[in-house]
């Protein structure tokens, strides 16, 4: 007897995908955040509470793609450990996702929350062990969806990263971002140091500190159309397109 349709979760069986000569992979160079994904989301909650997952989930409320997209091709790159999917598909249940993640632990901790939280049987999924420069050229997404990744990059990595994921954006689709700011203040300034300084240690990652992602994405002709400002104005949550600006706070 066949029972409810279920939703396509396509996991290559080879990682990670084999890149063109065009497009070597860049990952980040000894950094593993495989190593601290068990305890990733609660230590987040422990220092920062509820808004790491508020930003991202207002920025999925304000910037998922509407009509006429009735299933609209979703690019998450470095998703973590995987709770925002059941967000993304209780808004659109029908969106076509790839899922792209640099830590090979950090997918791991994505399929067992999978299993405990299938996607909705409408739903495609693709889970992809690597960065952005494993996307293939013909891929095109009606968004792209970037939580807590720019700040990752250097800021000579930045400007070419952004051109590959810019490269697979649709013409106009929005582009989602959640991120810390740029520090303002001397408690915000304190705060990235001690993050850099802890992922350094635990990770191995060798940026030390954030890059001016807000000045490298407004250089490709991206304003946000929304936004929202978390825990003291020291995290942004942005939905960007190529439209002209629109009256918001300023991110740095």
């Amino acid at each position: 007897m066949r029972g409810e349709p279920r939703a396509r979760i396509w996991i290559p069986l080879r990682l990670p995908i084999k890149a063109s000569p065009q497009s070597t992979p860049r990952v980040p160079p000894a950094a593993d955040f495989g190593r601290v994904a068990r305890v990733y989301d609660l230590l987040a909650g422990l220092v920062f509470g509820s808004a790491l997952r508020r930003a991202q989930r207002a920025a999925l409320a304000a910037g998922l793609p509407l009509a006429p997209a009735p299933a609209p091709r979703v690019l998450v790159l470095g998703g973590g450990t995987g709770w925002l999917l059941a967000d993304l598909w209780r808004a659109r249940p029908t969106a076509r996702v790839l899922y792209l993640e640099a830590s090979a632990g950090m997918l791991a901790r994505t399929r067992a929350h999978l299993r405990r939280q299938p996607p909705p049987p409408t739903a495609t999924l693709e889970l992809r062990h690597g960065t952005e420069a494993n996307l293939r050229p013909d891929e095109r997404f009606d968004a792209i969806v970037t939580f807590f990744v720019l700040d990752c990059f250097s800021a000579a990595d930045l400007p070419v990263a952004l051109a590959r994921l810019d490269a697979a954006r649709l013409p106009g689709a929005p582009w989602l971002v959640a991120d810390f700011r740029p520090a303002r203040r001397g408690w915000q300034r304190a705060l990235l140091a001690a993050m850099y300084g802890f992922f350094r240690l635990t990770s191995g990652l060798r940026v030390r500190q954030l890059p001016p992602w807000p000045t490298a994405l407004a250089a490709r002709g991206l304003r946000p159309v929304w936004q929202k400002l978390y825990y003291g104005g020291a995290i942004a949550a942005l939905v960007l397109t190529d439209a002209p600006p629109a009256a918001a706070p300023d991110c740095g």
